[in-house]
């Protein structure tokens, strides 16, 4: 069971109590825009995803629940996904809008990159983000993050950003 910890945010596997939740968080259109995703049809559809969900299973890693500390409430999700045709490791969040702006995402994305460097010794991540997202884009920069280049995704333009683990050693002060 991965379970991480940041100073305001308990991150854990997504169980499936967290349907509703998930339902909720992918049914607001501005929390989806950039994504390319769509909205779950049903809290049912959001469960099956939930009980399909085999990245925790098969590479170790996945997205996890972001559990706000001080009142216990599920504010989002963050985390590493596996992206066997690239054979890449990519962080990916998503967040309620009324947590916007509050770091929580770069807090959680910082766990998750220490999380997949230090205890997966994975090479590199990547991060994706749909170029007009500039909300993503900023917190990719404050994870250390470098743009490599220009992407299409479904016909639409995508920055791809990289961080190694020699560059996240250095950032985190682990330098060898």
């Amino acid at each position: 069971m991965i379970t991480l910890e940041t100073p305001r945010l308990h991150l854990r596997q997504f169980l499936p109590k967290d349907a509703l939740v998930f339902f909720l968080l992918n049914s607001d259109e501005e929390v989806v825009r950039y994504t390319g995703d769509r909205a779950f049809r049903s809290v049912g559809e959001s469960l099956a995803l939930i009980e399909g969900y085999r990245q925790y299973a098969d590479y170790g890693l996945g997205r996890l629940v972001m559990v706000e500390k001080s009142t216990g409430d599920v504010i989002g999700w963050c985390g590493l996904k596996y992206l066997a045709d690239e054979a890449e490791v990519d962080i990916g969040y998503r967040i309620f809008k009324r947590y916007w702006n509050q770091g929580f995402t770069t807090e959680a994305a910082q766990t998750c990159l220490k999380y997949g460097f230090e205890e997966k010794q994975l090479k590199s991540i990547i991060g994706r983000a749909n170029a007009s997202n500039i909300g993503s884009i900023r917190v990719f920069d404050k994870l250390g993050m470098t743009f490599e280049k220009d992407d299409h995704l479904d016909g639409k333009p995508w920055k791809l950003y990289r961080i190694s683990r020699e560059e996240w050693n250095q950032l985190s002060g682990n330098a060898k």
